[in-house]
């Protein structure tokens, strides 16, 4: 099994753009000495639910400093860009990192974010299908020419090409019913949750549909990956780590509800009629309730480790993507985890 770390650079008040920046930075920087195998910054705008406007600029601060992790991005939310742009931009990434990217792409949910770019949600899934396609043939084609109802290309030579060959690996997010089946159809790799709304018991049927939808199609399914996120934190005791993560959970559930799409009042938007549970869900979200869906692994080692070993067993998951530095986590904190993760965690599972 292979270890990941996210990096949403959430914004609680009281602390200066410039201090979380450089935690976050120097976490990621860290991801590496500890064992760990993937970083993976996730785009947001406009809130303090997080503010890593550019995974890409992120990944570059790092790529030159570090050997071996792999720079991922969870995820890009491609109705917001260009599509060859973003080719460009990350194959640029490849080539600094020395072959190191994996783009992990989505089309976004909140209704703050296409507002404040000014962005019609309800024709992202559109875009996104059409940025995908453009993006796998800019890496792959010497030339190429596109139309569609979103973007039109006539013969361009995009450089440059990845260093990767064919292309870096592309993960795609998934959480309402139709998605999973749809990132097996496109050849994605999987990127799934229990965080958002969902548990891990739920998202076995899920993930079959993936499955069953990646061997049916041309791509099938050698060399595709399953990855999952959880919030996890490894302490010194069950009860000690309970005490010390329980707040910056509560703290990303109680603000992130209000963000989700739909809003309340508006009518739902096609293909997101599952944000409105989440949405809800988040009001009420107990700590007890979390841990027991799954969504949050917290103890000390013998605990995570059995904990994952059952998601490991029941689920296939073969990346394990750990969301740990949240609320505002003292840094010291995150780091004391990581190192009981490389200590007395992955050793396990390697």
């Amino acid at each position: 099994m292979k270890f990941g770390m996210l990096h949403l650079f959430e914004a609680p008040r009281g602390r200066e753009d410039k201090e979380l920046v450089d935690e976050q930075l120097a976490i990621m920087q860290a991801a590496e000495e500890y064992g760990f195998d993937s970083v993976w910054p996730a785009e947001h705008h406009f809130t303090e639910y997080g503010f890593c406007a550019s995974p890409s600029l992120t990944l570059a601060a790092i790529a030159r400093t570090t050997k071996r992790v792999r720079l991922c991005t969870g995820v890009v939310v491609l109705p917001f860009y260009n599509p060859v742009r973003v080719a460009e931009d990350y194959a640029m990434l490849d080539l600094l990192s020395d072959g190191r990217v994996e783009l992990g792409v989505g089309r976004g949910y909140q209704p703050v974010e296409f507002d404040g770019f000014g962005v019609d949600q309800t024709r992202s899934a559109e875009m996104f299908d059409e940025a995908v396609e453009i993006i796998q043939r800019a890496w792959t084609e010497e030339r190429f020419s596109f139309k569609g109802d979103h973007y039109q290309f006539e013969d361009v030579m995009v450089r440059p090409k990845p260093l990767q060959k064919p292309r870096p690996p592309m993960w795609m997010a998934a959480l309402s019913e139709s998605t999973f089946p749809k990132a097996g159809r496109m050849g994605m790799n999987l990127l799934c949750s229990p965080v958002f709304g969902g548990s891990l018991a739920r998202s076995k049927e899920l993930i079959g549909s993936y499955r069953e939808a990646l061997a049916a199609g041309e791509h099938g399914e050698n060399g595709k990956e399953i990855g999952a996120l959880t919030m996890v934190y490894v302490g010194e005791t069950v009860e000690k780590a309970r005490e010390e993560f329980a707040e910056a959970v509560l703290w990303y559930f109680h603000h992130f509800g209000k963000y989700v799409a739909p809003r309340l009042g508006q009518p739902a938007i096609k293909g997101y009629e599952m944000y409105t549970d989440i949405r809800d869900m988040a009001g009420v979200v107990e700590w007890e309730m979390l841990l027991e869906a799954g969504a949050v692994i917290c103890g000390d080692a013998d605990f995570v480790c059995e904990k994952i070993d059952e998601v490991k067993r029941e689920h296939g998951i073969g990346h394990f993507l750990m969301w740990t530095r949240l609320g505002g986590l003292q840094t010291e904190l995150v780091m004391a985890h990581m190192e009981r993760m490389r200590d007395h965690v992955m050793p396990n599972f390697r």
